[in-house]
């Protein structure tokens, strides 16, 4: 199953198991997102999230993960946090960005995924909340993740997914450097490293069987981060506003397959014209 790169490569039931996965963690955003709302408690969204994935027979993949163990179910980070925000007493406001990252396994196999938003008033849409900026940091970094996505493909050079990111961004924000998308499959974190920015190396060709995790961040203002004193929280250095998208996506020769998607990445597939290619139960 590893390859002379050290990269797991998945035969096709192998990323039905994904999907299974990936669709517990669709469930848990789905979950969460409907439970967006001034007066809700970080901590009550990630209740929220554990329940859907241990109702379904799966496991937290976030939780104990790495050094100091992380405490929660998901990931929940707000405003100048970029990724990897604790959850707790944090009580959420109208006109918050917020995104909650969030992993499941299930039978061995993992599945991640993030979403932004912007918390919408009582009473107001999710397309009018907040301020006309934070809507579209918000959807230039959901686009940015499609693009990245797109340019996935057997044959294609890695560091290609990265040019692709940075060229949607085109300068409009900040993309962060620090963190980056990866494989994924019996562990929720494998090579390889996925950049989000273009580099020379344009990096090896990618093979059908390849999974990986794309998740481009972006900064209102400077892309640089710091670590809070919690270990595990992630802001951005000049206090601005930040988004994270994710989704998990399986290569094999007929295409793509976004295991995350509630509908296999169709759409958003669609709008940066890449093959959208289900594998048959």
């Amino acid at each position: 199953m590893l390859g002379r790169d050290r990269i797991q490569y998945k035969t096709a039931d192998q990323i039905r198991l994904m999907r299974r996965a990936g669709l517990v963690v669709a469930d848990a955003l789905d979950a969460v997102r409907a439970a967006l709302r001034p007066g809700t408690t970080t901590k009550e969204l990630d209740a929220i999230a554990q329940d859907v994935i241990r109702s379904a027979g799966a496991e937290p993949s976030f939780l104990n993960y790495g050094h100091p163990p992380y405490p929660a179910t998901t990931c929940i980070s707000v405003n100048d946090e970029i990724v990897h925000g604790i959850p707790g007493g944090r009580v959420l406001a109208a006109g918050d960005v917020i995104s909650v990252d969030c992993g499941a396994v299930l039978q061995g196999w993992h599945g991640d995924s993030a979403f932004s938003a912007v918390v919408a008033a009582p009473g107001e849409a999710e397309d009018d909340a907040g301020t006309p900026a934070d809507r579209e940091l918000v959807e230039v970094t959901r686009q940015a993740m499609w693009h990245g996505i797109g340019a996935i493909g057997v044959g294609e050079r890695l560091g290609s997914i990265g040019g692709v990111i940075e060229d949607h961004v085109a300068g409009r924000y900040g993309l962060v450097e620090d963190y980056g998308g990866h494989g994924i499959g019996t562990e929720m974190h494998q090579d390889p490293h996925v950049l989000n920015y273009r580099t020379k190396d344009a990096g090896r060709r990618m093979r059908a069987g390849l999974c990986l995790a794309i998740e481009p961040m972006l900064t209102v203002g400077d892309p640089r981060t710091r670590v809070l004193a919690d270990q595990w929280t992630v802001s951005t250095a000049d206090g601005s506003r930040a988004a994270h998208w994710e989704h998990s996506v399986a290569l094999h020769e007929g295409g793509l397959w976004v295991l995350t998607a509630r509908d296999g990445g169709e759409a958003g597939l669609a709008e940066v014209r890449a093959p959208f290619a289900p594998l048959a139960d």
